[in-house]
């Protein structure tokens, strides 16, 4: 495998359910449960949880971790509020962090991007995720474990996350690969946004890859396969990209993707599309159906 400049050790992304039953009682391990479900999917992530998670694992909420100050969903914190809210998780400095989610590979890897943009190294993603243990047919439990308080420190690391003025720069002079995330039919304009308010199209001079192309069976395709589909999308690995798509979510995808495949994770602009298609200032591009 191809190694790039600021690449992760590809065998620390992720550890296996038996990996993971085997270390359940370490003591400096936290499990979080990052599951999350779009709006119209009718479905709590939270009661979920409640109703069973992996024993002792914390609730990682992607939606109340969050910057309250904007309407934008589930922007990062500011780092003071993110070391408050890892505090009462329990989780503190020079911790392992391991997340999953319910729907195998979906929303764990925002969680991942988070913890590592707030400067947590040791984060990994569990293999086949909550369904991947249920089929093993693994214990649960209900309820919310206790868990004492810790001291967390969070120190934000710029370079993991963009904003809107990133972006432009990087269509303007190539300093970076801006990639899409979101479907091809919202990416052309040719499918609804559903968020209100929002314009339906893409960045000019961004480049297309739906994040279920990366995804089968509820993990991460091959690192071999991956490339393959870099390729194919016209994106350079080596070089640095940018990852967007409806709401700073699925982007993380992406960014994780790269990283297995050994390459430096995706910049993930936080604000994506929900920020991009609603503002009237920043151009977007609808092709004809």
């Amino acid at each position: 495998m191809t190694r790039t400049a600021g690449a992760i050790d590809p065998e620390t992304l992720f550890v296996s359910t038996r990996w993971l039953a085997d270390h359940l009682e370490a003591p400096d391990l936290v499990v979080f449960d990052a599951s999350w479900h779009l709006p119209g999917a009718g479905r709590d992530a939270h009661a979920e949880y409640c109703a069973g998670h992996i024993p002792g694992a914390a609730f990682f909420d992607i939606d109340g971790v969050a910057d309250r100050a904007t309407d934008l969903p589930h922007m990062l914190p500011d780092p003071v509020a993110f070391s408050a809210a890892m505090r009462k998780l329990g989780f503190g400095d020079g911790m392992r962090a391991v997340i999953y989610d319910s729907a195998g590979l979906f929303s764990a890897p925002r969680a991942w991007w988070t913890l590592r943009t707030f400067g947590v190294g040791d984060v990994s993603v569990l293999e086949g995720g909550l369904p991947q243990w249920q089929a093993e047919g693994r214990p649960l439990e209900d309820g919310a474990p206790l868990r004492g308080p810790r001291h967390f420190t969070a120190r934000l690391d710029h370079g993991l996350v963009a904003d809107a003025a990133d972006v432009e720069k990087a269509l303007g002079d190539g300093w970076a690969q801006v990639v899409d995330v979101r479907s091809a039919e919202r990416f052309r304009g040719q499918a609804p946004e559903p968020r209100p308010g929002v314009r339906s199209g893409h960045m000019p001079g961004a480049a297309n890859l739906p994040f279920t192309q990366l995804v089968a069976g509820g993990r991460l395709k091959s690192p071999a396969h991956l490339e393959q589909i870099f390729a194919a999308a016209g994106i350079d690995p080596q070089r640095p990209v940018i990852a967007s798509c409806g709401s700073g979510l699925t982007a993380a995808i992406l960014s994780l993707a790269l990283a297995t495949a050994g390459r430096r994770p995706a910049i993930v602009y936080d604000g994506s599309w929900a920020e991009w298609g609603a503002r009237a200032d920043l151009p977007v591009v609808r092709e004809a159906g």
